[in-house]
């Protein structure tokens, strides 16, 4: 995380994690309960990659290609 593609492949990361985790009822009620705080982030992040998922994953998509082909 210590340039500006390293820090979006995070993000992108950890959105798209926490969406996938807000799918397991389990996970979902004990990680994904609380809705402010530290918690709270991943919430967050679950919320947007439900809500905006095609963005997600052409984000996912571009940034794949610009690591593997441009980088």
């Amino acid at each position: 995380v210590y340039s500006l593609d390293g820090l979006l492949v995070f993000g992108l990361l950890l959105v798209c994690t926490c969406a996938y985790l807000r799918k397991v009822p389990r996970l979902k009620a004990w990680l994904l309960s609380e809705k402010q705080g530290v918690w709270g982030v991943f919430y967050k992040a679950a919320v947007i990659g439900t809500r905006l998922h095609v963005a997600v994953a052409v984000s996912c998509i571009l940034m794949a290609f610009y690591v593997l082909v441009v980088k």
